[in-house]
Formats: structure tokens, sequence, C-alpha cells
């Protein structure tokens, strides 16, 4: 389990560059994300890159996802997101707090996921009742 850090210009990018890590690279999120500050976001950054930022966020986001760390790495790299994504292990100092800020911080607003809840099949015919129900046959 992995931190996703994301920070950006607007909430439009944020909400994109989490739809192209679940869509895209197959990141699953096991929690909601939350709204961080955009200058601790920055700060964070900083920090484990050791070098200062060329550009400052806006927006920021973070939440826990299901894969490890170096697995999402590898994935986040194949994509092309529109905002700066940085995947936090906990070898960094600063998991920790940004952990517990996410425990604490708001659900970040317009966040859906793309990804199918359920893997049971739905037979969409007729029902007795003429209506087009979801009847479910397959148990």
């Amino acid at each position: 389990m992995a931190l996703v850090l994301i920070r950006g210009e607007n909430n439009s990018k944020i909400l994109n560059a989490i739809a192209d890590l679940e869509r895209h690279a197959n990141l699953n999120l096991i929690t909601k994300p939350k709204k961080i500050d955009a200058k601790y976001a920055d700060k964070i950054v900083e920090n484990i890159l050791k070098a200062p930022l060329r550009t400052k966020s806006q927006v920021a986001t973070a939440f826990r996802i299901k894969e490890d760390t170096s697995t999402a790495i590898v994935q986040v790299k194949k994509i092309h997101p529109p905002a700066h994504i940085v995947v936090i292990s906990n070898d960094y100092d600063d998991y920790r707090e940004l952990n517990k800020t996410v425990n604490n911080a708001p659900i970040f607003k317009g966040y859906y996921s793309g990804k199918r809840q359920s893997t049971q099949m739905k037979d969409y015919k007729t029902s007795k009742s003429g209506s087009k129900e979801p009847v479910n046959d397959y148990n």
C-alpha cells in the first residue's frame, strides 16, 4: 500500500489525473482522494526531490492505493497525466505526517471511480412486470 500525492493547476486536471491512474495505469484506490493544502504538498515534493520546484501547485490531493510502491511507480511512468503525480513510500520522512493528514482531510469534491464496483454479471432481460430491471439469475 502506497500513498499517492497529486499536485496541479486546477481541480479538473487533478480529477483527470486520478482517472488516468485508474484507467490507464490500472491502479486501485482504496481511499477516496482527500483535499490537501497545495503549499503543504509542494513542501513534501521538495523534500522528496531535495530541490526547489519550478512551479507551485494551486490544488493538491492525496490517497492510498492497493498496489505497492514499486508497482505504482512503474505504472505511473507509462502514462502522461495532466498533473504532477508522486508515489510516496513509507521510507520517506513525510510519509507518516501525510498519512495522518489524509485520515483527517476533507474529501476531494468531484471524484467518482470509473471502475466497475461489482464483478457480478447482470442480465437485463425483461422481467415479469415488463420493466427492464437487472435480473440476477447467476447465483
